[in-house]
């Protein structure tokens, strides 16, 4: 087969690592036209971050009657708007963005987005490190004013506690207060202003009170309310960079610049994204392909592990179909472009990986709803709550402090906290068994799975060739093939030499040495011809059944792969290596059979190695010789059919899959761009840790569960209290903090179950 890599299509993806834009924007000249009038246009929108903000910028876009389209991408933050027609424009619709509350860039100015959103994330940790250090603080305070502390003893203390309190809430409330700015300036609610509202009351009210030597203040209760929101709110953020990490790993798998060739032969260093078809790129050893193409002069061999997810490398030549992201090992390539970068398979890569992260918005749909009903009834039930009290005739202070109480007893920590908790729990005790947790909702995901789909190489198996012990060659024959397989890059070749090694053994003197790519190598030995590689290369006679031939029994099979050597008209040894399964596959694998989980896996390597790993391993349902959009439409497939999907993988061809995954993990010695799509990682050869997370996620469902009944019990009891004016808001905040406290208490209860059954 002369395709070293099977070619995809796909539909065109912007290029990457574009300049920043200008401060004011012509949002019109990223506008792409289609066919029949029709304009797309695609924004990063970094101010989303609640499944409020998904309904509220789809249905302020669609309010526009010219637009057919409006998708909000809330992982990667990505808005994409089709219309028809010229009776809206792309600065009209940018302009509706910024007019609800939210700053807009293009998707050619990421890079802008990407910055002001790092800036958020290092807001949000100094935030929470500010509001931890001065809850403690002035929890020690409010102990001693609990425990009597009377006259100037009592002033003092509050008035260290202003002094602590009022910076702290002013500058670690800010991610809050600029969202209930935006929002209430675009004539909205979101979850933040009914937040800021009893933080600053609660502020408010404390220092008006330490003026007049007041008996209580609230300082402790408006810290305490911030710190545990930043902390739900900082977990959230960590879980949107995963998405956005996985697709800057894959464009980072193409350089940036490249060299073409001139029909006089002269060489020119190019931007990637400038590159059309039919200019001739020069790739040296070592480089990565930048572009899909056609290979016009030279032989090598290539590397296509992280797209196919087969070990062995291919031999390029004239003629050669290569695809970009591929790697160049051996010799110098001229290759043709037959598609520019936008086209190319890594830009479909991305393609498919986000619209796999698209249609996990669903997910999102009963938060949405929460959220839209949450801030409208905080706020009547506040203001009902205060003008109740005026009309029984208290006056503005009293109905004010019980308003201010209903705003802090409602606020939805502990239904916040109920997953948060978990998963900080949770994520410690996979990380004490070698498994990172990257998805905020991984673990609630896992939970519900009743599919698992494994990546054969690299992931049933280790992805790495061994030598399989064989009584038929001796240590001196292992010596020779290492001494000749030393001065080669072929993955077969330092398997050899690594089963020297592991042996003890030093690689024998082979002098004269030449490479054929994807054939073999040739030398002396001894003063005798030395040959070592593929069998015909090795015996271009086929000698399997001529004198100096390998035995019947080493004839060669699809489900192995050999490497043989000849020295001079001696007998024709052979090499067979597999790839081994990993640790713990066979237990694992059976271990989730018990669970009632249906198996599967899914392969771009050969038939006949991934039947034989399935037969192996008792796995029933298998597929071989997947394209990356293959093993993305079995995925879609599945879960259309109602299947709860984990998908197993490790290589770059498996990265859309991963995606596309009800949920996902990978192995830590998979691709970059493998593990930052998936939502686990495991640290290891043991494949143990796939059930071991499983039943850690089982025990976290059931504690979530318990968690949401404990604050929804908890509301039931404490809003009429409030109410009825028996919490002042200090009563309030400390209520409020018993229910997060319970929460995390029940949450700690993770820790006794076992990683394994």
């Amino acid at each position: 087969m002369d395709a070293a890599c099977p070619v995809e299509t796909g539909a065109n993806s912007p290029p990457a690592n574009r300049p920043s834009p200008p401060v004011s924007i012509d949002f019109d000249r990223y506008a792409e036209r289609g066919e029949n009038g029709t304009f797309r246009l695609e924004v990063t929108v970094p101010d989303i971050h609640c499944p409020a903000c998904i309904k509220r910028i789809e249905e302020g876009l669609k309010a526009h009657p010219a637009v057919q389209e409006a998708r909000v991408n809330m992982s990667t933050k990505r808005v994409r708007i089709a219309w028809a027609g010229d009776t809206v424009s792309a600065n009209d619709l940018a302009k509706a963005l910024i007019d609800m509350g939210y700053d807009v860039f293009p998707f050619e100015a990421a890079s802008t987005a990407q910055a002001a959103e790092d800036r958020y994330g290092r807001e949000l940790l100094l935030s929470l490190a500010l509001s931890g250090f001065a809850a403690g603080n002035l929890m020690m305070l409010s102990v001693s004013v609990w425990s009597g502390a009377e006259g100037a003893t009592r002033d003092l203390f509050h008035w260290i506690s202003a002094l602590i309190a009022l910076p702290v809430i002013l500058i670690a409330g800010r991610p809050f207060y600029r969202s209930a700015f935006k929002a209430l300036k675009a004539r909205r609610l979101n979850m933040d202003v009914p937040i800021s509202l009893a933080v600053l009351l609660a502020g408010g009210i404390s220092l008006f009170e330490t003026f007049k030597s007041g008996a209580v203040t609230y300082f402790d209760a408006a810290v305490m309310l911030l710190f545990f929101l930043l902390i739900g709110r900082y977990l959230d953020h960590m879980m949107r960079e995963r998405a956005r990490s996985a697709v800057a790993g894959l464009l980072s798998l193409t350089p940036r610049y490249s060299e073409i060739v001139n029909d006089n032969g002269e060489r020119q260093r190019i931007a990637v994204a400038d590159i059309t078809p039919g200019m001739v790129v020069a790739i040296a050893a070592g480089e990565r392909v930048p572009i899909d193409g056609t290979v016009q002069s030279g032989e090598s061999e290539i590397d296509c592990a992280h797209i196919t997810g087969e070990t062995r490398p291919e031999l390029a030549r004239p003629g050669t179909k290569l695809l970009a992201g591929s790697l160049n090992l051996s010799s110098p390539l001229l290759v043709r472009a037959d598609k520019p970068a936008a086209d190319s398979f890594i830009a479909d890569m991305v393609r498919l990986m986000e619209a796999a992260e698209q249609g996990k918005a669903s997910y999102m749909r009963l938060a949405d709803r929460a959220a839209a009903i949450y801030a409208p009834v905080v706020h009547l039930l506040a203001l009902a709550t205060f003008l109740g009290w005026l009309a029984f005739g208290a006056g503005w202070q009293p109905s004010l402090l019980i308003a201010i109480s209903v705003l802090i007893i409602t606020c939805p920590c502990a239904l916040g906290l109920a997953v948060p908790a978990v998963q900080v729990v949770a994520s410690g005790q996979l990380f004490r068994h070698h498994v990172m947790v990257k998805d905020g909702t991984a673990l609630e995901k896992l939970a519900e799975i009743d599919t698992v789909v494994f990546d054969k190489t690299g992931t049933l198996t280790l992805g790495r060739p061994q030598l399989l012990p064989d009584p038929s060659f001796s240590d001196r024959d292992l010596a020779i093939a290492a001494g000749a397989a030393a001065h080669s890059r072929h993955p077969l070749s330092q398997a050899l030499v690594k089963a020297a090694t592991a042996r003890g053994l030093v690689p024998a003197p082979v002098t004269a040495l030449s490479e054929t790519p994807g054939r073999g190598l040739e030398g002396q030995f001894e003063g005798q011809s030395l040959r070592l590689g593929a069998p015909d290369f090795v015996d271009p006679g086929g000698g399997r059944n001529t004198h100096g031939g390998p035995p019947a029994d080493k004839a060669l099979s699809a489900e192995t792969l050999q490497v043989w050597l000849k020295i001079g008209t001696s007998p024709t040894i052979v090499f067979q290596f597999e790839d081994a399964l990993r640790p713990g596959a066979k237990a694992a694998v059976n271990e989730l059979k018990a669970r009632g989980l249906e198996l599967h896996i899914l392969s771009g390597d050969r038939t006949a190695p991934v039947a034989k790993v399935a037969a192996t391993l008792g796995i029933a349902h298998f597929r071989a010789a997947l394209s990356p959009a293959d093993k993305v439409a079995a995925v879609t497939q599945m879960r259309q059919n109602g299947r709860k999907v984990l998908m197993v993988g490790d290589g770059l061809n498996d990265a859309p899959a991963l995606a596309a995954g009800h949920v996902s993990m990978a192995p830590a010695e998979a691709s970059d761009v493998g593990r930052a799509a998936a939502s686990f990682v495991f640290i290891g050869e043991n494949l143990q840790a796939v059930p071991g997370t499983h039943r850690i996620a089982k025990a976290a469902r059931r504690l979530v569960t318990q968690n949401f009944a404990l604050a929804v019990l908890y509301n039931m009891i404490a809003v009429p209290i409030a109410v009825a004016g028996y919490a002042s808001p200090l009563v309030a905040a400390i209520a409020m903090s018993s229910s997060s406290i319970l929460v995390t208490l029940n949450a700690l209860r993770l820790r006794l179950f076992r990683f394994q059954g």
